[in-house]
């Protein structure tokens, strides 16, 4: 797994809107959008702008950018630009929300699947290990189910398979297990009490194994695989023949789902003909048949960036 952000991989804030979010293989990511200077490009993931902040240098006074991000912090960010529209929701709504702007279809679409540090960093948003705050987790504030949520009220079974499934946490059993067991006395509130209640199970380097116990946590509240499944299967509809899907990924759950959608057109693997063996044609070629790796000089800027894949799909013209 790649997203272990927390602790073990801390991020290293360099340039603007440093304080937010580093944007990972900036350079990489232009590169593979093939921006044009009068078209319109969806940056699925805002964040702290630098993806947006770039693409927008590449745009002519014609060119459109709309951006994305159910995190209604990352407004704050959104440059004073009447080429830009903001969307405040989920990029699972991507072709609604681009149907509403009359925008499609569009030449070009980015999505950065890494946490924002902003959110590691808010102490109350629940997101890290390093601060005591309620168990919330919750990427947009106006859903309901939170972290704490989850670990009350959740079967031992349940439990078992998100932390095995979204942490590969090495004792997903014992570990559900221990909190089926602990709520009991006293349901779980806070990052403190939570992290005192495992101590005596956890497994080797105690960051790391909180880091994944949280990684699976954040994405079972916020649905973050279906959600990708759903925003990746909008693409191909959305876009212009020989428009680019660009997409950054942090662990393999994620780079998986993505590399089966940009090589088969689905977010799984379809299955081959009985007959001939054969399985049905994508409608993207692949401009890089290997995921795209941070180079060794944003390496030592950013360790973040090491577990990144950047994958790029660009969409038949026929």
């Amino acid at each position: 797994m790649g997203n272990l952000q927390e602790d073990a991989n801390e991020p290293i804030f360099t340039g603007n809107n440093s304080n937010y979010h580093v944007s990972v293989m900036l350079k990489e990511t232009l590169e593979a959008l093939d921006i044009k200077a009068h078209g319109t490009y969806v940056d699925c993931t805002f964040g702290g702008g630098g993806h947006s902040k770039e693409i927008l240098k590449k745009l002519d006074k014609n060119g459109k950018l709309i951006v994305f991000d159910q995190d209604e912090d990352a407004r704050k960010n959104v440059p004073e630009d009447e080429r830009i529209i903001f969307v405040s929701q989920n990029f699972r709504h991507l072709q609604k929300f681009l149907r509403l702007q009359k925008a499609i279809p569009v030449d070009g679409i980015l999505a950065d699947l890494g946490v924002s540090s902003h959110q590691f960093d808010e102490a109350a948003r629940g997101f890290s290990t390093r601060f005591d705050a309620a168990l919330d987790m919750r990427m947009d504030s106006r859903q309901t189910l939170t972290a704490a949520d989850v670990l009350n009220t959740y079967s031992e079974s349940e439990l078992h398979k998100l932390f095995e499934k979204y942490g590969e946490v090495t004792n997903a059993k014992t570990l559900a297990r221990t909190i089926t067991e602990y709520r009991l006395i006293t349901p779980f509130k806070t990052i403190l009490a939570f992290k005192q209640a495992l101590q005596g199970i956890v497994k080797g380097n105690p960051n790391k194994y909180f880091a994944q116990v949280f990684q699976a946590l954040r994405i079972q509240v916020n649905d973050e695989m279906k959600a990708l499944e759903e925003m990746l299967e909008q693409t191909a509809p959305v876009l212009k023949p020989g428009g680019r899907l660009v997409v950054i990924s942090f662990h393999s759950l994620e780079d998986r789902i993505v590399k089966n959608y940009m090589k088969f057109g689905a977010t799984e693997e379809p299955a081959a003909d009985d007959v001939f063996g054969t399985r049905p044609a994508s409608i993207f070629k692949l401009i890089s048949k290997k995921p795209i790796t941070a180079s060794d000089d944003e390496l030592k800027k950013n360790p973040r960036s090491r577990s990144a894949k950047l994958r790029v799909a660009e969409k038949n013209k026929t």
